[in-house]
């Protein structure tokens, strides 16, 4: 569509190619085969990575692919796939953690002597009002003062 001398597109945009995501172990081992123990790691020579991209020539040269814990140190070539996790057996019903520490029931706190708090609230509330009074005196005396100062 032409505009004001401007070629505009209608309709919706072409999708911008991104390039591939990276993936913090790409790159850092090279697959020469020379460490078996890293063979259980290494990606499986033609699986696609998370991101939908795949990992260069597809290649991942000798003994790429992930190997069996076992097979690892017997030389044993590379699993086809993720398998998913171990099977688990689900403990026998009603079974708990051994408990090694009977812990004491608790102590009962001494009782409270409410008219005693009540008394020593009192007197702390005396105070607080006798200190506050007295820095209210003493702020009026300041005031005065400068009032008289400014005035006189």
């Amino acid at each position: 569509m032409l505009t004001n001398g401007k070629v505009t597109r209608s309709g919706p945009r072409p999708a911008r190619r991104r390039p591939p995501g990276l993936v913090a172990s790409d790159g850092v081992t090279t697959p020469s085969g020379d460490r078996p123990e890293d063979d259980y790691w290494r990606r499986p020579p033609n699986a696609p990575s998370g991101d939908g991209s795949s990992d260069g020539d597809g290649s991942g040269g000798a003994g790429s692919g992930p190997v069996s814990p076992g097979a690892a140190s017997t030389g044993v070539g590379p699993v086809a796939g993720y398998g998913g996790p171990p099977p688990t057996t689900p403990p026998p019903p009603g079974w708990r953690p051994p408990v090694h520490l009977r812990v004491a029931p608790p102590r009962q706190l001494p009782r409270q002597d409410m008219s005693g708090l009540d008394a020593e609230e009192q007197r702390g509330q005396w105070v607080t009002w006798g200190v506050g009074g007295s820095a209210a005196l003493v702020l009026v005396a300041l005031l005065c003062l400068l009032c008289s100062r400014a005035l006189f």
